[in-house]
């Protein structure tokens, strides 16, 4: 423990130097906490009065202080100041506790148990796809040894062409040039957010969403702002009170099948979240990936604001998870920053799985995996249907999962270890906390996509009804 000190009289000198402001200004409070000038225990300066002093934006300071706190120099948060830490003694071998892995990932298992039933995944049921993908596969290593033998080098245009034409639906379609193939959708959001984003500035999340991406995000710097839900999305009145406030730089959508609420946001609500982020200069990132297999056919964010929205797409729901497919159609002119983002932040396109994805599209063979997965996505809805007809859930035609309210008493945490014990694996409503909310739904999102047949997805459903009707009282939490 340390004693609390104001800091007073300090006040750094950013004139020298070169690189941007708040890099200089987190370099000169890096300075100061090691020569001492700052000891533990002192509490910085409100932000905006160190910009008042300094004479430099908000804006700055906010960036300079999550340097920082992404350093390991500080800790705080909002309502409480920041606070410089304890630093290692000279010569000290650093030490640090180890984080719970959940403060990375989530709340779901490093490693799953073995045997348990993972209905906390969505990714493409097996349709079969591994003796395309191995046909394919064997084709390319035959016709590009040299190719696969070194780095990629070239991206040959069918690479974009492919992406085009698995983006496109309805009366968009992208133009090849402006796509970028990506490791998985995943890596193309974060390729975005480097381009669009520096470190300090925030980025719109509903208060329910896929939460990984505002955890990977945090590990880069970037600020997490909350928006607020109904049953329609994202509430554009309340999207734009924070755009006026927070003046967040991106927002990450889900409009044609949120996950995990399966919510289809309607089309005039996309429309005003788009004229939105045009009046406050927000960019959109629309993640695509279920719109996709749920064939949600209103016209997309993209269509509303082609010049500010990066639209994602890829495989991994759809055909096969494991060959990391994804694409980004991007605004006019960006393509190329975010294909050099993309290959700084992965190291690069490999050139087998690039050209696996594209022969994939192009050939249609991913067309016709795609609905063998919706088939069976379908016929496991069959299912849900017969085995939950009197539970209050959301879910869609297509979409590998359903978001399920529990009856009383049950809580999400207390739903999720009762069926771990019985060898399930679901996912409680925190996974998809990208913030600190107060709100509470009291559901659990049930992925039913990849578990290895019908009869082990039935006996899971009975096995969750069964535990749902016997209540909290058949549940040891002590055990």
């Amino acid at each position: 423990m340390y004693r609390i000190v104001t800091m007073t009289t300090w006040l750094p000198d950013i004139s020298k130097g070169s690189g941007p402001l708040y890099v200089r200004l987190a370099d000169r409070i890096e300075d100061a906490i090691v020569d001492g000038t700052l000891p533990p225990g002192t509490k910085l300066p409100p932000q905006r009065n160190l910009a008042f002093d300094i004479g430099v934006t908000i804006g700055t300071i906010g960036r300079a202080y999550s340097l920082i706190h992404e350093r390991g120099l500080v800790s705080g948060e909002v309502g409480r100041g920041t606070y410089v830490l304890e630093q290692a003694e000279a010569g000290e071998e650093i030490q640090q506790a180890t984080p719970p892995a959940m403060t990375m990932q989530g709340t779901r298992p490093d490693v799953a148990p073995s045997g348990a039933l993972r209905f906390d995944t969505t990714a493409a049921p097996d349709s079969g796809q591994a003796a395309t993908i191995g046909r394919l596969t064997g084709e390319i290593i035959n016709e590009h040894p040299a190719e696969i033998a070194s780095y990629t080098r070239t991206f040959p245009r069918h690479w974009f062409e492919a992406g085009a034409q698995w983006l496109t639906r309805g009366a968009f379609v992208p133009e090849a040039e402006n796509v970028v193939p990506t490791l998985g959708a995943h890596a193309a959001i974060m390729a975005v957010l480097t381009v669009a984003t520096s470190p300090g500035d925030k980025i719109v999340f509903e208060h329910l969403t896929y939460s990984q991406i505002a955890r990977s995000a945090n590990l880069i710097g970037r600020r997490t702002v909350l928006a607020n839900i109904d049953e329609h999305g994202m509430i554009p009145e309340d999207f734009e009170s924070v755009c006026a406030q927070q003046h967040p730089k991106i927002a990450f959508l889900m409009p044609a099948a949120h996950n995990p609420t399966a919510v289809v946001m309607p089309v005039e609500r996309r429309r005003q979240i788009a004229e939105i982020a045009r009046k406050y200069n927000v960019w959109l990132i629309e993640d695509d990936l279920y719109g996709s297999l749920c064939r949600d056919e209103t016209p997309r964010l993209v269509e509303f604001a082609p010049e500010r929205t990066f639209l994602i797409g890829g495989l991994s729901k759809s055909v096969a998870a494991g060959v990391r497919g994804g694409w980004v159609a991007c605004p006019p002119h960006y393509a190329h920053r975010v294909r050099i983002a993309h290959k700084m932040i992965t190291g690069g396109m490999p050139f087998l799985f690039a050209e696996l994805c594209a022969r994939l599209v192009l050939s249609g063979e991913a067309a016709d995996l795609k609905a063998t997965s919706i088939a069976k996505i379908m016929d496991r809805q069959k299912l849900l249907e017969t085995h939950f007809p009197d539970f209050d859930y959301a879910a869609l035609p297509g979409l590998p999962f359903f978001w399920l309210k529990l009856p009383e008493p049950w809580l999400s945490g207390t739903f999720k270890n009762a069926v771990f014990n019985e060898g399930i694996l679901v996912d409680d409503e925190d996974e998809f906390k990208p913030g600190r909310s107060d709100r509470v739904w009291h559901r659990i999102r049930v992925g039913f996509s990849s578990v290895k047949d019908d009869a082990e997805v039935e006996r899971g459903f009975k096995l969750l009804r069964q535990i749902l009707e016997n209540g909290t009282s058949s549940y040891d939490s002590y055990s």
